[in-house]
């Protein structure tokens, strides 16, 4: 974003937290490219339509933060806490999302390829018609999640499942396994009896072997 851009744009509402509404003010008002909202408490803010690409949210807390259109291309959010977050048709192309709660979050029509997803916890998550295109959810617990529509290209998807989170509609290809749970009991199912336990639930998706590395 450039500065004249930048200053286009301000905060619907501010965080209610001190430290993160200065941090947010000078940015606004500098050249400086990267804000850094690391470790910062940004609670009670309506960032909607923002463009925080490249910025640092490491340890953020935006629990019940509106984000609704927001980019954050590149961003590093890794172990921020986006519990309830509103994620809605955000930018999260290439974005560092590792160790982030995103439990009970909406990603609805998010744009994630490429992101990266590792042990992170979106139980409950809404993640309907979202892309990740090439994103990578290693260890990624989306028990409850809701990924109806949403559209996978070679992705690494080694998630956590249970019978209440919803595929309908999922398609794409994938490298497995994912682990589904089911009370105390947990099983891995990748290849064919991966496809099909997607295929019963309504969605479509093809199981790829991973690639070699070339000789």
């Amino acid at each position: 974003m450039s500065s004249g851009t930048r200053k286009n744009w301000r905060p619907t509402v501010l965080p209610a937290a001190a430290e993160a509404t200065r941090q947010l003010q000078e940015w606004l008002g500098s050249e400086e490219y990267n804000l850094n909202g690391m470790e910062c408490d940004f609670r009670g803010a309506d960032l909607s339509g923002g463009d925080f690409s490249n910025a640092w949210f490491t340890d953020a807390v935006l629990v019940d933060v509106r984000l609704v259109g927001a980019s954050f291309y590149r961003a590093d959010l890794q172990s921020a806490d986006l519990t309830g977050a509103d994620l809605t048709g955000a930018d999260l192309v290439r974005a560092n999302l590792d160790e982030a709660v995103l439990r009970s979050a909406r990603l609805d029509g998010a744009d994630m390829v490429r992101a990266s997803l590792a042990d992170v916890d979106a139980a409950g998550a809404s993640f309907r018609g979202t892309r990740f295109l090439g994103a990578s959810l290693m260890d990624t617990d989306m028990r409850g999640a809701d990924l109806t529509d949403a559209v996978l290209d070679e992705n690494l998807f080694e998630i956590k499942v249970d019978d209440s989170t919803v595929v309908r509609g999922l398609t794409g290809t994938v490298f497995g396994p994912i682990t589904v749970f089911s009370g105390e009991s947990s099983r891995e199912l990748a290849d064919a009896e991966l496809e099909a336990w997607i295929a019963e639930r309504g969605g479509q998706v093809q199981v790829i072997p991973p690639r070699r590395p070339p000789r």
